[in-house]
C-alpha cells in the first residue's frame, strides 16, 4: 500500500466474531488481529473519557511500528465547552496522546450537528491549536452547513487544519483539501453506520484517494459503517481497488 495512504475504521472494539474476529479471539487480542489487515484505526474511547498513558502504550506495544492512530479530541473540549475556555482540557488530553509520537495521525475535532459556524470562536481556537501543537496534524469534522463556507474554509487552510469529507445519508457534505492530510469519514451510504458501500462508490472514492496521493498528500480513510462488521469488508475492499490501480 501507499506510504501516504492510511485506511482503517473507526474503533475497533465491536462485536464483529465470527465476521472479522475469529470466534475464539479474546477481545484483548482485537488491537493486534486488527493491525494484521490495516495501518490505522480511529480512537473512539478518546471522546468520552481521558485516555490513560498506559493505555496508550498498551496500544502501542500491541501493534506494529507502521501502524497509526487518529484519536478523537474529548466532547468535553467540542460538545460542552464548545472550544471555548478549553486551554486546560486540550493540554491535558494531548499529554496522553502525545505518547503515541509519530505514530499519532491527526487528531479528529468532531462538532455536534447543533454548533454553528462563528468566526471568533474558530479563530481562537484554531490559533490555540498552532500555538500550542504547531506541527501536529488535526482535521475538523462539521455537521451544521454554516461551515460550508469560504470564510470557514480559508480559516481552515490559513491554519492548516484538515477538513473532514464526512459521507454520510444525515450530514451536510463539501468534498474539500485544506491541508496536507485529507481525512475521510465513511458513515454509510444509505444508512447510517450500517449497510456496505455499493462498488461505484468504493471506485468514485479510489480514484478520489488516487488523486490526492498523486498531489502528495497524506490520505487517511476511516469507515464507520461499523454495525454488522460492514466496515472491515468495505475498507479491505478500497484497499484492493487501490492496489490495482
Amino acid at each position: 500500500m501507499h506510504e501516504n495512504l492510511y485506511i482503517g475504521t473507526s474503533g475497533w472494539s465491536y462485536t464483529w466474531k465470527g465476521i472479522f474476529y475469529p470466534e475464539e479471539l479474546k477481545s484483548a487480542d482485537y488491537l493486534p488481529y486488527f493491525a494484521g489487515y490495516f495501518n490505522t484505526t480511529e480512537v473512539n474511547s478518546s471522546h468520552y473519557h481521558y485516555t490513560m498513558a498506559k493505555t496508550i502504550q498498551k496500544w502501542l506495544a500491541q501493534t506494529p511500528a507502521h501502524f497509526n492512530f487518529a484519536a478523537k479530541l474529548h466532547k468535553e473540549i467540542t460538545h460542552e465547552k464548545r472550544l471555548v475556555d478549553v486551554a486546560d482540557q486540550l493540554e491535558k488530553w494531548m499529554s496522553r496522546f502525545l505518547i503515541m509520537g509519530d505514530r499519532l495521525g491527526p487528531v479528529l475535532i468532531q462538532l455536534p450537528a447543533s454548533f454553528h459556524f462563528k468566526v471568533e470562536v474558530a479563530e481562537s481556537f484554531f490559533s490555540l491549536l498552532r500555538d500550542k501543537y504547531p506541527t501536529q496534524p488535526f482535521a475538523l469534522e462539521v455537521r451544521h452547513k454554516s461551515w460550508l463556507v469560504e470564510e470557514s474554509i480559508e480559516m481552515l487552510r490559513y491554519y492548516h487544519i484538515a477538513f473532514v469529507i464526512a459521507d454520510s445519508p444525515r450530514w451536510p457534505k463539501l468534498e474539500t483539501v485544506t491541508a496536507d492530510q485529507v481525512y475521510l469519514r465513511l458513515h454509510g451510504e444509505e444508512k447510517m453506520y450500517s449497510g456496505p458501500y455499493s462498488d461505484e462508490a468504493l471506485e468514485r472514492f479510489s480514484y478520489m484517494i488516487n488523486d490526492w496521493l498523486m498531489d502528495e498528500k497524506e490520505v487517511w480513510v476511516f469507515f464507520n459503517n461499523t454495525i454488522g462488521g460492514t466496515a472491515t469488508k468495505d475498507a479491505e475492499k478500497l484497499q484492493k481497488m487501490l492496489e490495482n490501480m
